[in-house]
Order: structure tokens, then C-alpha cells, then sequence
């Protein structure tokens, strides 16, 4: 039998709070909830956009899917004064990035599944995609691993419009005019060929390959566009910069010994980190394959 894991009037009182709240700011689009399981663990992949998605997909799950969502969230929302109780009381779980209590997130996230039949929102890319044109980027390979582990589905989710609600890296919120927000669910992504086998690294990203492409797939379907063929990678894209440093001496100043103009320093990453299981946002977990934490699930 599963366990309840939240507590039941904070979950009310959240509720009443949240959803008028998401009913006056975004104007809802949403289909495919019928391949949402009604009871049982599952997995539900999105991609991620904004820092209000998380808002906009819970809405989705709660009241189109029938499900209670839980999210893995970086430990600091647990430290804020009233956000860490509600975080606690409605199941959240915490994710401390770059220590070994990752695993203890990892390890809270398959109980979820299996002992409590939580349906659980990954977000395999571990932060807000840095695609110039908001495309699902290469993910981390920990939904894959939470996944294969748990036997659980894998419910793709894909959503756009919330980037015009809050743009990633803006502190600017747009809530008017109402923002159309669209969110569509696939069916499970068929992970058979995948299972009873040795979990390795190859066997990881291929999985996680698949089940990011069923995720772009049902974005595109929303956008009605074509996605790139290769998906946009963070760690490519930094090492690309940093291969095309030292800059270029500024006019009037002299290159210091390496070529590089006075004071240049070499590119950010910008592409943030991510969990072994792909939290929700900007959380994380154990890093998998060296590829990084929060795919974090």
C-alpha cells in the first residue's frame, strides 16, 4: 500500500492558493493527460524552459493528470522561512548539488516511486536549456538510471509559452496579458530494450537519447516547427569557447604572454550544472558519467 507522503490540508491549502493564481496569469492548452497513470509510480519527463514552469506543469499534473506532483528541489527552498515547511509537507525532495547527500536525493526519489507511488517530475537536462531557440538540450543520464532501477513508466512531457511568463535569467514576471501556455504528455517511452541489462554508461545515454527525443518530438508538435537534428550541448558549446580563447588585444593594449588580451578570462559556462536524475528547478543530484548533477531525477 503506498504511504502518504504529504500532508493533506497543506496540500489543500496549496492548492486553492496556486491554482487561481495559475488560472489568471496562463491561458491553458492542455492534452495527452489520459497517458498519465492514475495511481502508481511514474515518471514524468519535461523539458525546461522557465523558472515558472515547475508552477505550470504541477497545475497540469494536479488538475489534468489527477496526480499530486513531487519535484526534487535544491536544498536552500528547504532553508526559506514558511517555503521550506510547505516544500516538506507536500513531499518535495531535497538535492544538495556537489556532495555525496545527492545520493541521498537519488535514494529519496526511488522510495517515492516504488514505496509511495508518487508521480515524480524529472527535468533530464538539470537546468533551463541554453538552446539559442529553446530546443531540448542533450540530457544528464539520470532519469534513464531512475528509470531502468524502479521499472516505472517514463511519461514524456513537453510545454511551451511559460518563456514569455518569465524568461530564464529574468527577474522580470509578465503575468499580463494572460501568457497561452501549452503542455502536452506522450504515451511511455519504450524503454524494453533497455531493461534486464547491465546498466552502463552507453546504455544510460541511450536510453536517455530516447527518451529526450520523444520529449522534442511532442514540442515540436506544439511549436509546429522542426527541431535541430543534433540537440544543442552545453559542454560542447563551452569547450568551443574556450577553444577560440585568448581573445583579441583590445586597440591600444598590449597581449599579455599568452595572446590574450589584458585582463580577458576565459568564457563562462553559462550552462549551469544539473543533478544525476534531472531535477526541477535548477536542483540536482549526484553527477552521472561525469556529465553533471541534477539529472539530478
Amino acid at each position: 500500500m503506498a504511504k502518504q507522503r504529504e500532508s493533506r490540508w497543506v496540500k489543500a491549502v496549496v492548492a486553492s492558493i496556486v491554482r487561481p493564481i495559475m488560472t489568471a496569469v496562463t491561458r491553458a492548452e492542455w492534452s495527452g493527460q489520459e497517458n498519465i497513470p492514475r495511481d502508481g509510480g511514474v515518471i514524468l519527463a519535461a523539458n525546461h524552459l522557465s523558472m515558472a514552469d515547475p508552477l505550470t506543469i504541477a497545475h497540469y499534473l494536479y488538475v489534468a493528470g489527477k496526480r499530486w506532483p513531487t519535484f526534487t528541489a535544491k536544498e536552500g527552498v528547504f532553508r526559506i522561512p514558511v517555503v521550506g515547511a510547505v516544500a516538506r509537507s507536500t513531499g518535495q525532495i531535497p538535492v544538495r548539488r556537489g556532495t555525496t547527500d545527492a545520493v541521498k536525493a537519488l535514494k529519496a526519489a526511488e522510495e517515492a516511486l516504488t514505496r509511495d507511488g508518487s508521480s515524480v517530475i524529472i527535468y533530464p537536462e538539470g537546468t533551463c536549456t541554453r538552446d539559442p531557440h529553446l530546443w531540448p538540450m542533450v540530457a544528464k543520464t539520470g532519469v534513464a538510471r531512475l528509470a531502468l532501477t524502479t521499472g516505472v513508466p517514463v511519461v514524456p512531457l513537453a510545454h511551451w509559452g511559460e518563456q514569455h511568463l518569465l524568461p530564464y535569467g529574468s527577474a522580470k514576471l509578465s503575468p499580463f496579458p494572460r501568457k497561452r501556455v501549452q503542455i502536452v504528455a506522450g504515451p511511455p517511452v519504450d524503454l524494453s530494450a533497455y531493461r534486464d541489462r547491465p546498466i552502463t554508461a552507453t546504455l544510460l545515454k541511450d536510453a536517455t537519447a530516447d527518451i529526450m527525443r520523444e520529449i522534442t518530438r511532442f514540442q515540436a508538435g506544439i511549436r509546429g516547427e522542426e527541431p535541430p537534428a543534433v540537440p544543442f550541448d552545453p559542454r560542447q558549446a563551452r569547450q568551443e569557447k574556450i577553444a577560440a580563447w585568448p581573445a583579441e588585444p583590445v586597440p591600444g593594449e598590449t597581449a599579455d604572454d599568452t595572446g590574450a588580451a589584458p585582463g580577458a578570462q576565459p568564457p563562462a559556462d553559462g550552462a549551469g550544472t544539473g543533478d544525476a536524475t534531472g531535477g526541477s528547478a535548477e536542483d540536482g543530484t549526484r553527477r552521472e558519467d561525469g556529465r553533471g548533477g541534477a539529472d539530478r531525477p
